[in-house]
């Protein structure tokens, strides 16, 4: 199965911030839309890093309180890998474990046409594990 798979069964919306975003707007919006990170995007569009909720604690740990009227572009995970429609859900699954992220920008034809996170992909793995199981069974009582 492909990653365009997976947009296509839980939706494309993105939620985005800009690198001039404060933490704090930056965090009310992950508390406000219930996701784990927003993908920073450009005056074009164009993805410049992701923020995330380590992200924050982290700068909060290390800078104080003070922090969160910091920016995104201070604090965002720049250069962060991204995968592709037609990429494997194998191939994003290594990208996650080999680059330890929890979330990956998703591109069509150089642009972002959504995010898959690892609860995306344990999401897929565990249906597919369990349709197997239960054709397994169908055919061990119709045998």
């Amino acid at each position: 199965m492909s990653i365009g798979r997976i947009l296509a069964m839980k939706g494309v919306d993105v939620y985005t911030a800009t690198p001039n975003q404060t933490l704090q707007e930056a965090a009310a919006e992950l508390v406000e839309k219930g996701v784990g990170a927003l993908i920073v995007l450009g005056a074009d569009r164009e993805v410049l890093g992701l923020i995330g909720e380590r992200d924050i604690i982290t700068a909060v740990a290390r800078h104080g309180a003070a922090a969160l009227q910091e920016e995104v572009g201070r604090h965002m995970q720049v250069n962060c890998r991204f995968v592709h429609e037609h990429d494997s859900i194998d191939e994003a699954s290594d990208t996650m474990t080999d680059e330890r992220c929890r979330h990956l920008p998703v591109m069509r034809n150089g642009r972002l046409a959504g995010v898959v996170s690892i609860g995306d992909i344990v999401k897929y793995r565990i249906e597919a594990i369990e349709a197997e199981r239960m054709a397994l069974r169908h055919y061990i009582a119709t045998a």
